[in-house]
């Protein structure tokens, strides 16, 4: 090869090419980014609109619908999800992968912007975002102070902390939980307004119309201007009492004669807990785009400022990070490699006997690995769990090539060669054979770097990674090895005798020698009895097919990473007051578990909308420190709860959401049009979902509907008496929802809401509805306009209204969640499908399997098409190789017998066939037709030299023996430390190791018994088909 003649020629130029490699790639190293997956651009577009105060049917009609209609018209459209809950709608569309998010937004954007225009007054403009399924908050820092109210506290951050944070680099929004702001509250006293016969919103117009501050334009004096501005706003919260409200016999009437002025806070809407202690907590989201790590260093440098700045008795401590969890992964799989890397070498030396042998092949790892890097840089990668795990993965591989080459390179030399000759003519003897290989594993990875959908888009990084990493390797095998064995030759020297090293590894070579002897007898056995060792390599597949059955599936393996989320429910009317006296019941019975260590909580969060939902993260002590799996502290915790009156426990699940996106790994959505109906069709189905093994934290997105109390407006009576329908509906949503009418900017600049409402002793009744008094257009006798009670007008219902309403693609839903303890959501998958089949529906309703079991439905099809494309192209560079198209057939009859470990050794282990397995096996792919390449190739060319078949069969079988064997510890070897997955999430990446490993060790004890068998077969067939083909042609 001239490849190799250039190498052993010029040996300081090869240096130097390998030395290039490696400066480029620590120079990579220093510049790639870090991240836990690779930044895939999702698609979502989510869509958040807020009417204070509306009911849930209200916000589905007046807003959620009408969106929807216009959204669903955008072209690359795949679903629409929405949710009307009190006061709110959130609308997520979901577009196809190769919309980019940034269109996708605008073209949202565009659609509802005709329909907003329409909206009621009190609607608020709608916020569209990119969404990213995982866009929880990155930091989570909770301040405490001694010193500061809490009212001071929530002012303080909002207005000097929060803006330092919003301006860090891939900071997309900061969010204060429990905190409460200066407010200056004016509550109107309904009596008092009626004595003097003044209506609410003369009180409204006022307050906008007296505070303001407007440019009058400028004087022209000659030369110069003057600018002219009408000051006339209040200057202290107490002065608001004197605006004139209106007047009476000509006395004017101040607000302060009608309404009590505070200088005070808002209402609580949220809160946060450390510890069962309240604190203010602050929340920290990254923009769609930006680099977690990246991220959360930035946000840390600038803490470190702001500790600095915080008034004396304030503190801060961050507590949630999730960039440790991410770089705690990231080193553990960085360091995989390195031990994966050492316990490879030692292999190849106990094979080899000889210090100098490792060290040429050895030398082939860091060479391959860092001129990987150099390429990942350049395809624009970084470092994260996708790319680390290829070059985990490939550690056997690099190797490989150098095994063989160096191998054979020896072999020449105890022939007798000089060492220059033995390294041409022994790479030249392999080279095609080790170019096939290569050229297999990436026929293999390259389909896989091209699946579609989600899947696609994560192991792109690492298909590519694999292929570049061993077409490296085999570059710097087909250079640097044979170089180093032509210049840097061992002297033997016969009359030296050998040291207590050298005797061991003769020692070892003995052993394989006699190995070498036995496996010769059962070659020559299986060569005997053809017919019965394919009986036997056929019955172990089925077996192992039938194994299979036994293993769970699941869509990815949750890691544990030593954190809890636990959520639960309130009443659907439970005030905030309740909720917290709840958490706090619910924080103490958990902190006395002997594994937590801290505990954060929140009521009404970014993702869990609503006083009654509840969230705590529950810090553990990590894995290494604990017997505990965190499943079984799940269904600790759960069972501790039980006894916690009064709430619904709806989850208790790790908190890792890098894959789940915080969702179920079961849910099923039941679609129809009337919620009624809904109600009943879940309950039924999850009466039976309940009796399915494994299935906890059942859920229903219909929740308990919330007490209603309905107005009823009389027209025509409200017509006679001069009002109207949305005359009555604004002067009740200020008095009992709060009107902020208008703003007060303090000394600082500082403005603070002025709100206006009804005192809270005031608005807890019926009664205190009825009694509120409007102002009629028609006038009395002395010119004043008439005051009517709101009971003359409309009469009151209680009722009861759904508290959530779900939609998907135009359609009301249910959505009915589950977690799973104990079995893989794989196999409870199947149980609710069985369940969904016997299940009897209604005309009009529809089940729709969601979560992580239909991205395992659609990441299957994908990964069968990964494999299947990988087939043809072995075939493809197989065919090329041997010029036959029925030779390769051989090679590839190992495939199938690799799944007899793959299953073996995932039953063994206890793992489950996920998306990490599978990956493993189509990786085996490659590695399995590697040694049935080195046999086969062996064996046709002895053939070609004239050597009968059954000579070149047991020569190539005892002269390949020793480098099958050696790859195959070689590539164990570096998975071991993979598949004892002793890191933090290292459960994850675990099952592909177990699936490897299990299918080369099986598939290197058939391939050297079985594919000489089944070539045979196969040379047969040729032979004969070559027979009739010369009758015919004769």
């Amino acid at each position: 090869m001239w490849l190799t003649r250039i190498s052993v020629k010029y040996p300081v130029f090869t240096i130097m090419m390998m030395f290039c490699l490696m400066v480029l790639g620590l120079a990579s190293w220093q510049r790639m980014g870090v991240e836990e997956f690779p930044d895939v651009d999702f698609p979502f577009v989510v869509i958040y609109t807020n009417y204070p105060g509306a009911s849930p049917e209200t916000v589905e009609s007046d807003i959620t619908k009408k969106m929807e209609d216009q959204i669903n018209t955008i072209s690359g459209l795949k679903q629409v999800i929405s949710q009307s809950s009190e006061g709110l709608s959130t609308i997520i569309a979901e577009f196809n992968l190769d919309v980019p998010s940034t269109v996708a937004a605008q073209d949202v954007r565009d659609k509802i912007a005709p329909v907003t225009a329409q909206f009621r007054d009190e609607i608020e403009d709608p916020i569209v975002e990119r969404y990213d399924p995982t866009a929880s908050a990155v930091m989570s820092v909770v301040f405490e102070s001694d010193q500061m109210s809490l009212r001071e506290l929530s002012s303080y951050l909002d207005q000097r902390i929060v803006p330092q944070l919003r301006t860090v680099a891939g900071v997309g929004t900061v969010n204060l939980l429990g905190d409460a702001q200066r407010q200056i509250r004016i509550e109107v006293d309904p009596y008092k307004l009626q004595s003097f016969g003044i209506g609410i919103d003369q009180v409204i117009n006022t307050l906008k119309g007296e505070n303001i501050e407007v440019p009058g334009g400028t004087l022209k004096q000659g030369n110069s201007e003057l600018v002219v501005e009408i000051k006339s706003r209040v200057i202290q919260p107490q002065s608001f009492g004197q605006l004139i409200v209106a007047s009476k016999n000509g006395s004017p009437i101040y607000l302060r004669q009608v309404a009590n002025i505070q200088d005070s806070q808002a209402e609580l809407e949220s809160s946060a807990f450390l510890n069962g202690k309240t604190a203010i907590a602050m929340d920290i989201l990254r923009s769609s785009d930006s680099n977690v790590i990246d991220v959360v260093d930035a946000s840390y440098k600038t803490l470190d400022k702001i500790e600095q700045q915080l008034p004396k008795g304030t503190t801060l401590k961050v507590v949630v990070d999730t960039s440790k969890g991410i770089r705690a992964s990231i080193k553990d799989v960085a360091r995989t490699i390195v031990e994966g890397g050492i316990l490879a070498v030692l292999i190849v030396l106990l094979f080899l006997g000889s210090f100098r042998s490792t060290a040429i092949t050895g030398l082939t790892l860091p060479i391959a690995l860092l001129g990987t890097l150099t390429f990942i840089w350049m395809f624009g990668f970084t470092i994260n769990m996708m790319t680390l795990l290829a070059l985990s993965l490939s550690i056997g591989l690099l190797i490989d090539d150098a095994i063989v080459v160096r191998e054979n390179i020896v072999r020449h030399a105890d022939m007798g060669k000089d060492h220059v000759t033995a390294a041409l003519d022994g790479t030249k003897e392999i080279g095609l054979a080790v170019l096939a290989t290569t050229l297999t594993i990436v026929a293999v990875f390259l389909p896989v770097a091209f699946m579609g959908g989600i899947i696609g888009r994560f192991f792109y990084q690492f298909g590519v990674t694999v292929s570049t990493a061993v077409l490296i390797s085999m570059f710097v095998s087909f250079t640097l090895d044979p170089m180093l064995s032509a210049h840097w030759a061992e002297k033997k020297d016969p009359n030296k005798k050998p040291g207590r090293v050298k005797r061991f590894f003769l020692w070892i070579s003995g052993k394989l020698d006699r190995l070498t002897h036995v496996y010769e007898k059962l070659l020559k056995l299986a060569l005997r009895f053809r017919l019965m060792t394919l009986v036997i390599a056929f019955a172990s597949l089925f077996a192992a097919l039938a194994l299979s059955k036994l293993i769970g599936t699941e869509f990815v393996p949750v890691p544990d990473k030593g954190e809890i989320r636990v959520k639960f429910e309130t009443p659907v009317d439970a005030s905030l007051e309740y909720s917290q006296a709840k958490l706090k019941q619910v924080d103490q019975i958990i902190r006395q578990h002997p594994q937590v260590r801290s505990t954060y909580g929140v009521i009404n969060g970014v993702t869990d909308r609503g006083k009654n939902h509840v969230s705590i993260r529950v810090s553990v002590t990590p894995r290494q420190e604990r017997t505990e799996t965190l499943s079984e502290l799940n269904n600790q915790l759960r069972n501790r709860l039980k006894s916690v009156a009064g709430i619904t426990v709806t989850s208790v699940a790790s908190a890792d959401e890098t894959v789940s996106g915080g969702q179920k790994p079961v849910m099923i959505s039941i679609k129809g049009p009337d919620l009624d109906e809904l109600q009943k069709i879940s309950d039924r189905f999850m009466a039976e979902m309940q009796k399915v093994d494994g299935v906890v934290d059942l859920e229903s997105s219909l929740k308990e509907p919330k007490p209603t109390l309905e107005v009823h407006v009389n027209r025509l009576l409200a017509n006679d008496l001069g009002l109207s329908v949305g005359q009555i509906a604004n002067v009740i949503r200020p008095l009992l929802a709060g009107d902020d009418a208008t703003t007060w900017k303090d000394d600082k600049g500082e403005n603070y809401d002025v709100n206006l409402r009804l005192s809270e002793d005031k608005r807890t009744l019926p009664s205190d509805i009825q009694n509120l008094y409007l102002t009629s257009q028609k006038m009395d006798e002395n010119n004043q306009p008439i005051l009517i009670p709101l009971s003359t007008v409309s009469t009151l219902e209680e009722s009861y209204g759904a508290s959530q309403i779900n939609r998907r693609d135009l359609a009301r839903e249910v959505l009915v969640e589950a977690n799973t303890s104990g079995r893989p959501a794989g196999d409870i998958g199947r149980d609710i499908s069985a369940i969904q089949d016997k299940f009897e529906m209604p005309a009009g309703y529809s089940f729709d399997t969601q979560g992580s079991n239909a991205d395992m439905a659609e990441s299957a099809g994908y990964a069968m098409t990964a494999i299947t494309l990988s087939i043809v192209f072995i075939y493809i560079v197989l065919g090329s190789q041997f010029n036959s198209f029925i030779h390769p057939a051989a090679i590839m009859a190992s495939l199938p017998l690799s799944l007899v470990g793959v299953f073996l050794a995932l039953f063994v282990f206890n793992s489950t066939m996920n998306l990490f397995s599978i990956i493993g096996i189509i990786m085996l792919m490659g590695l399995v037709t590697k040694n049935a390449i080195l046999l086969i190739d062996f064996i046709k060319k002895a053939m070609d030299r004239g050597e009968n078949r059954y000579d070149a069969i047991l020569a190539a079988g005892t002269t390949r023996l020793r480098p099958i064997l050696m790859t195959t510890s070689a590539m164990v070897m570096g998975m071991v430390p993979l598949a004892l997955g002793l890191g933090e999430g290292g459960e994850q990446s675990a099952p592909m190791a177990h699936a490897v490993i299990g299918g080369v060790i099986t598939s290197t004890l058939l391939t050297l018994v079985v594919v000489p068998v089944i070539f045979t077969y196969l040379d047969d067939f040729k032979n004969f088909m070559m027979r009739q083909m010369r009758k015919i042609v004769s």
